[in-house]
């Protein structure tokens, strides 16, 4: 009970009472009162204290952990001349190896992206990569993205010749407030023009919008021959719901087509995480199932691959607010997360 309301009632019943008794009442409760005043009084202190020791400890971690090397001048490796032939075999956590290859460079720079250690362009590289390894991006595929919001992949792959069916949440879905204030929706495919990747001419002729719910993906959004979300299904509400988003995605795709997704990664724990909530965190064991559950389907999983790496900026965690660079694991509602990547062909 509200410690003021409290000493409202009391003071009301002290009124029914008179004599010795009402000045020994009245005298403890004056004495409660000021008790209350100190208490909150600390309360506050306490409270702030602890807002300036949080920042303090997050800047001092920031610093003190910061690896030493070149990595401030972005990624080091130049870029091949030609995309790499290895195959990327495997479905995988990010880790600063990936972005030291001329390879990673190479589709760095055909993004247009930052030349920065940043899990975000992993991801988009990632998809790039195993897409292209894959003879999916070439004229006459058609692709589908999901929860695309500003992504520069649908203009990249329509610059490739792939027929691009783009698609975000409605513009009346309440959930589509957060991504809005956060510049990260479209709601029409207008968002997802940049001139510096494709002609405007080809961008209209190969790019559609649709609105879908990823949680209920749109029945019309059939026989693709590649399909792909980054960093999207860990906002489903729950881990279940994520898992099953992947195992509809694959309903999407031609018999033989690909789907490549990338989502949160938990780093710090196979057990405890961050389940039923706008984000989520997926476990090696959550990964492991929806592995399972999808070959069980008679669909085919790159080998999962959970190292962790072991180079400078594979140990270093980002603390909030989170820099551009490096940007490769981040302290995230408790946890260590990055992102880890999976294909899957129907």
């Amino acid at each position: 009970m509200n410690i003021n309301y409290f000493n409202r009632i009391v003071r009301r019943l002290v009124d029914c009472v008179t004599g010795r008794e009402r000045r020994g009442i009245l005298f403890l409760l004056e004495t409660l009162e000021r008790e209350s005043q100190r208490r909150e009084t600390r309360d506050r202190q306490m409270f702030y204290t602890v807002q300036t020791l949080q920042s303090e400890i997050r800047s001092l971690v920031r610093h003190l952990s910061l690896p030493d090397g070149e990595w401030e001048a972005g990624i080091r490796a130049q870029p091949s001349t030609t995309p790499s032939v290895d195959i990327l075999e495997k479905s995988t956590v990010c880790r600063q190896e990936h972005f030291d290859k001329p390879d990673f460079a190479y589709w760095i720079q055909k993004l247009h992206a930052g030349r920065t250690y940043h899990r975000k362009n992993w991801e988009h590289v990632y998809i790039c990569k195993a897409l292209f390894e894959r003879n999916m991006l070439r004229p006459g595929m058609r692709g589908l993205g999901f929860a695309v919001g500003r992504e520069r992949l649908p203009a990249f792959f329509a610059s490739m010749g792939c027929e691009i069916v783009a698609t975000d949440l409605a513009a009346d879905d309440d959930r589509a407030t957060h991504w809005r204030n956060a510049q990260q929706y479209s709601t029409a495919k207008a968002n997802l023009a940049f001139p510096d990747l494709v002609s405007s001419a080809e961008f209209e002729r190969l790019v559609s919008f649709e609105a879908a719910d990823m949680n209920a993906i749109p029945d019309q959004l059939r026989d693709f021959d590649f399909c792909w979300s980054a960093c999207a299904f860990e906002h489903l509400g729950s881990i279940e719901a994520g898992l099953k988003f992947v195992e509809a995605s694959i309903e999407c795709l031609k018999p033989g087509g690909y789907a490549v997704h990338t989502t949160e990664f938990n780093l710090s724990s196979d057990t405890d995480t961050v389940d039923n909530n706008h984000t989520v965190l997926f476990r090696r064991r959550d990964m492991e199932v929806l592995a399972k559950r999808l070959v069980a389907r008679g669909y085919r999983v790159a080998p999962l691959d959970f190292s962790p790496g072991s180079q400078p900026l594979d140990r270093y965690i980002d603390m909030p607010p989170y820099r551009q660079n490096p940007h490769l694991r981040l302290m995230l509602m408790g946890y260590v997360s990055t992102s880890f990547g999976m294909i899957i062909q129907r």
